[in-house]
């Protein structure tokens, strides 16, 4: 077989894949934070890294696909509260939505779909480990990433940490050490209707120590490629190779694999401006193979 070779973010080259010790190469994808239906874009990282995984499986090679749902976070707490739910209920009502759209697109599911909901003991735990080496530190009911404490931190984004605003909640600059530091846990706050216990307090997750930690439970420290959008190279890629690097001193994944998003007029489809063009919509409009042939109509790394 002839080498497969992905191009890598973090190195800005072109690597061969390799299986680790095992004869296994694990893919990570970044899946959804389930605040809402998702919209095409969001669907198109789950048929990259679907069929990447098929094609993978095609030449020969052991894959094992890991695709997260993010069902803890303060969009979902945000969202829960507009539709008059408990939050923990609304995140099982938008995750079963996210999986009944993308089965409609005909292409099979994701070896493994973690919830970071049920990955809390192995989130704590990576935690404590950072701030037992010196990595993280507790302010009242929050426990805060020593950035400046990563020597690497950057090389994926290749920005100067000195310009990065990681865009943390409004309250917390007084909590941290440097403006850098990001969250990995939150303590409980008021109207929050859901919290897990913690040797900190309760509270809940950062966003970025949950996927370290599910993609570690899944598939080890030692996997292939770890993908998503490319807008999640910073902070969330950038966050995660910090903490886990951090905590376990070997690289988070192999290769960086980052797909481009589609676009409205130039510019990102998001829930958040409002542009959005439901995934669930365009299945019933055109088709799910035709929603999976625009998707993979461009490169993957270009926009659509």
């Amino acid at each position: 077989m002839a080498p497969i070779r992905i191009q890598d973010t973090l190195s800005g080259k072109t690597r061969e894949l390799h299986a680790n010790r095992r004869g296994q190469v694990g893919i990570y994808a970044c899946g959804p934070t389930v605040y809402g239906r998702i919209h095409i874009g969001n669907a198109r990282p789950y048929v990259v890294f679907t069929l990447l995984k098929r094609f993978l499986e095609h030449e020969g090679l052991d894959a094992k696909l890991v695709m997260n749902v993010t069902d803890i976070n303060d969009k979902i707490y945000e969202a829960a509260k507009e539709a008059g739910e408990p939050s923990d209920r609304y995140a099982e009502e938008q995750t079963a939505a996210y999986i009944a759209d993308t089965d409609a697109l005909g292409l099979e599911r994701p070896d493994a779909e973690p919830l970071a909901s049920e990955t809390i003991a192995e989130i704590v735990s990576l935690i404590q480990s950072l701030i037992d080496s010196g990595h993280a530190y507790q302010a009242n009911g929050d426990v805060y990433f020593r950035v400046r404490s990563f020597e690497g931190y950057g090389k994926l984004s290749n920005r100067d940490p000195a310009e990065m605003d990681q865009g943390e909640e409004a309250g917390t600059a007084a909590l941290k050490e440097d403006a850098l530091d990001f969250a990995l846990w939150k303590g409980h706050k008021e109207g929050e209707d859901t919290s897990w216990p913690s040797p900190w307090g309760d509270g809940r997750p950062g966003w970025h120590i949950e996927c370290s930690a599910m993609s570690e439970k899944e598939l080890g420290p030692d996997f292939a490629i770890h993908g998503g959008g490319i807008d999640l190279v910073f902070p969330h890629h950038e966050n995660e190779i910090a903490q886990t690097e951090a905590a376990r001193g070997e690289p988070l994944a192999e290769i960086w694999m980052h797909n481009g998003l589609v676009q409205i007029d130039e510019e990102k489809m998001s829930k958040s401006v409002g542009n959005i063009f439901q995934l669930s919509e365009a299945i019933e409009r055109y088709g799910g193979q035709t929603v999976v042939a625009y998707l993979i109509s461009g490169h993957y790394r270009q926009p659509l």
